[in-house]
């Protein structure tokens, strides 16, 4: 929450730009603002400045935790709640009869608001201005948003936002640890079980946590995990390598949830484990670090997950960790997008003829793909072997296990650039990865 108790400039702007749209005759505008932007501030003001002329609102989240975020924001911003409903989409619909009917309906995380419950609310409403609030305007499944909003008002970009201070830095590092490429794909999102399988391969836990100690050691980090068991595991083995870790996860007792935040707020736990439950707006203390275990096909997800470390602090640069190569499917986090209210086909991927990005294979470090120099250590875009696969000859044969290639050697055990490709491969791990370690080792010069 932004702690000045005035607007700024650029939240001032979005609501000027809000009134002009209804005077002219919209009547249910979607507002686009990034994370960070301080959308539940905009949000009160307006419900405020409805509840000061006697019109009644009603606020919508889809989590209970917003629901109380929001409460608690609408009065630190002084707002007459008496004029105002905070409710749980599926609550409201469910009692739609008892609801006062409201003059202004505000939608937060609007991406949703197709869903059938959002949709029975404004019907039966339907007399009321509607306005939604969202960082990413679109779902999922490619719907657009124009079924329900009329009229699409831009805030400020990422790269703005950081400008003025509002936002933190960030570094982007992309080691990729696991090949995404052969995961299925259901109802636009990949298979949970197959992200499973995937990280059955323990070395993976070793990775993690080895990159974490290089890029973001002594930092507090949210890790994003895809399944409980796998947040649960990663957890367990941050702890073993004497990393204070804890998971939490929608199911988790509320005490023991607000426990485990509250030992990460005092800096008693460094990383904190979960499965998207520290995503839209859930409020947890500043971290400087997003480690992304989940592979994903929603750009939503993927906005709200790395930039979670962007929480402005002085001197403060955040570090996002990408593992699962969602940053090839989306670009990073501050990309200036094309939004609109119309329907696309297939996912919400920003599906480019050419990745705007690229990774460095010494660091990891993430740049715009016309960089010929990485910035974060000086290595020379080009000099990566034209033909790996000459090495392939040199491969060492290792045992299997329940399906999966069992190769617990480090890249000290190994002794050619043979062995590091065989360690690569039983890894699952891109070829780019034994390149930087056989640079490290003085096997290529």
């Amino acid at each position: 929450m932004q702690l000045e108790k005035e607007l700024r400039q650029y939240q001032k702007d979005l609501l000027n730009k809000t009134r002009q749209a209804y005077l002219q005759g919209y009547k249910s505008p979607c507002i686009v603002a990034p994370c960070g932007a301080g959308k539940t501030v905009i949000m009160s003001d307006m419900a405020k400045k409805a509840a000061e002329k006697g019109n009644r609102t009603l606020f919508l989240v889809h989590r209970k935790e917003l629901k109380d975020q929001t409460i608690d924001t609408l009065k630190w911003w002084s707002a007459d709640m008496d004029y105002i409903e905070v409710g749980m989409v599926q609550t409201i619909v469910r009692r739609l009869e008892k609801t006062s009917p409201p003059k202004l309906i505000i939608t937060d995380e609007n991406h949703h608001s197709l869903a059938k419950n959002y949709r029975k609310i404004y019907n039966y409403f339907s007399n009321a201005r509607l306005v939604g609030f969202t960082a990413t305007p679109i779902r999922l499944n490619g719907g657009g948003l124009g079924e329900v909003n009329d009229i699409l008002i831009q805030g400020p970009t990422v790269t703005e936002l950081i400008g003025w201070g509002n936002l933190a830095p960030f570094k982007y590092y992309a080691p990729e640890i696991v090949d995404t490429s052969k995961l299925r794909v259901k109802r636009g999102e990949y298979v949970a079980s197959d992200i499973d399988e995937m990280f059955r391969n323990k070395a993976i836990w070793g990775d993690v946590i080895s990159h974490y100690k290089k890029l973001s050691y002594g930092k507090q980090a949210i890790c994003y995990c895809s399944s409980i068991k796998q947040s649960k595991e990663m957890a367990e083995e941050f702890n073993k390598a004497g990393i204070k870790a804890r998971h939490i996860d929608g199911e988790t007792p509320k005490a023991e949830r607000e426990a485990a935040i509250e030992y990460f707020r005092q800096g008693e736990i460094m990383v904190l484990c979960n499965v998207d439950l520290i995503s839209e707006g859930f409020d947890v203390p500043d971290c400087n670090t997003a480690i992304l275990l989940r592979p994903t096909q929603s750009l939503g997800l993927f906005i709200q997950q790395s930039m979670r470390p962007m929480r402005p602090k002085p001197g403060k640069t955040a570090i996002i960790i990408d593992h699962v190569g969602n940053v090839g499917r989306f670009g990073t986090p501050d990309i200036e997008r094309e939004w609109t209210l119309d329907p696309k086909k297939g996912s919400n991927t920003t599906v480019q003829e050419e990745n705007p990005v690229r990774q460095c294979p010494e660091c990891f470090y993430t740049v715009e793909r016309s960089a010929t120099v990485c910035p974060e250590c000086g290595y020379k875009f080009g000099q990566e072997p034209e033909d790996v696969e000459q090495i392939e000859s040199e491969l060492i044969e290792v045992g299997s296990f329940g399906g999966f290639t069992t190769d617990y050697r480090e890249p000290r055990d190994c002794k050619n650039m043979g062995e590091l490709y065989s360690l690569a491969k039983n890894r699952g791990y891109k070829k780019g990865w034994a390149y930087y370690q056989g640079k490290l080792r003085g096997f290529i010069k």
